[in-house]
């Protein structure tokens, strides 16, 4: 285990680019933001300070409004696609359009715990910003009722099948040339198609047609989903952050507000064909009809429902190792692209959050062994094959190594 946890700081050390950290090296070559926050948690087991910086690097990409984009490009790099240019958003710092999964709140009370007393101040100026996304998510992302995304990357979740039903919708025809990138740093097999990535072009190209205008984006954009993970994520966060600002003496009345409107409407996104939680198209009322791993989040929100645990067992039972990113009995079921099948050691520690927390131990306990036998095996890789553990995507994965740190590697 001594030799592991070193090199996971390795690792965070050389993704490291001076107060922010790149996923991983070529890949993704910029700061995004629910990978930079794992980063922080990472780093506050070692670097206490250098975990604050990575937060307040984020926020400084926050835009006016209270969104906090899900990259920020602090510098050149031609060797990524779709870039600032692409994007078109005009900010300082150049960023992208979108939001990412507001894990923020979450993360920095976990790093703040670990220190308070050196922590307060920086908590303190990062509070009002964090509340300011916050109001954004509940303003703006919210104002279905569930939390919603208008383009399937600002998920975290970039092809899983929640969102075939409203890419469906999406033309991607007349998106003109572009190179992609990705497909030349890992295996094509393991990333999104080209009619995936076409779409999700057209999708941007709405935006940025727009200037960005997340009101006519709402009302008018080609994509509009109610996100299962978001909703319990941001209700989640919101429930954290009343914990921060009550540390700090704030008046959080407005958060409790947004967090019981929120509860309010989870039942919204219950399938009950599906017999889970589930995304469901905004514009068509048509449920994307797939139990992701997002759905499993729900413990983590703080919501109990026997029939999501009995839905969990069986997914996870099917396979080897830890909790599938879609079904496996489903159709669609990829165990290596994406999304679209394999386990995610990040998803499984914020599922792992939810199990200790609703005092299921032991099932906590299995998830993290299993994570684990994957991590001493390969290594810190970006995402694992849940049936026969072969490792995908990008390797020396910061947020792979950060919850090592936290979580899978404890004990």
């Amino acid at each position: 285990m001594t030799h592991l946890n070193e090199t996971a700081r390795d690792i965070l050390r050389k993704n490291d680019r001076g107060g922010y950290t790149v996923p991983t090296d070529g890949l993704y070559p910029y700061q995004w933001n629910w990978d930079s926050v794992f980063a922080a948690w990472g780093f506050a087991t070692f670097d206490n300070d250098r975990a604050w910086t990575e937060v307040e690097t984020l926020f400084s990409g926050q835009w006016d409004d209270g969104m906090v984009p899900h990259i920020i490009f602090h510098q050149s790099d031609p060797g990524y696609f779709p870039g600032p240019d692409v994007w078109g958003t005009n900010k300082t710092p150049q960023t992208s359009g979108i939001s990412q999964p507001p894990v923020a709140a979450t993360m920095v009370r976990k790093i703040y715990e670990m220190d308070p007393e050196a922590g307060r101040a920086r908590l303190a100026a990062l509070y009002p910003r964090m509340v300011a996304w916050h109001r954004w998510w509940h303003d703006v992302r919210c104002a279905p009722g569930p939390a919603c995304i208008t383009h399937p990357w600002e998920s975290g979740r970039d092809n899983c099948p929640d969102w075939d039903v409203g890419m469906a919708n999406v033309d991607g025809s007349n998106v003109g040339p572009y190179q992609r990138r990705d497909t030349g740093h890992v295996d094509a097999s393991m990333r999104p198609g080209k009619e995936d990535y076409d779409r999700y072009i057209a999708i941007l190209q709405f935006g940025k047609a727009c200037g960005w205008n997340h009101a006519e984006i709402m009302a008018n954009g080609p994509f509009l989903m109610a996100d299962p993970g978001i909703t319990f994520i941001l209700l989640r966060a919101h429930r954290d952050l009343i914990a921060l600002g009550q540390e700090l003496g704030e008046d959080v009345s407005e958060i409790t507000g947004w967090a019981d409107a929120l509860e309010a409407a989870v039942p919204s996104i219950w399938n009950p064909d599906l017999g889970a939680y589930d995304a469901r198209d905004i514009r068509t009322g048509t449920w994307a009809n797939n139990l992701s791993s997002a759905a499993y989040l729900f413990l983590y929100a703080g919501i109990e429902n026997p029939d999501m645990d009995a839905q969990m067992q069986r997914t996870w039972d099917a396979v080897t190792y830890g909790i599938p990113s879609s079904d496996p009995e489903a159709a669609h079921f990829d165990p290596r692209r994406y999304w679209r099948g394999p386990m995610w050691p990040v998803v499984n520690s914020l599922i792992a959050l939810g199990l200790k927390d609703s005092g299921r131990d032991a099932d906590e306990a299995r998830l993290r062994r299993e994570t684990a036998t994957l991590i001493e095996k390969s290594g810190f890789y970006e995402y694992f094959d849940p049936v026969d553990g072969t490792p995908c995507g990008g390797s020396n994965f910061t947020w792979t190594a950060a919850i090592w740190l936290t979580w899978a590697g404890r004990d």
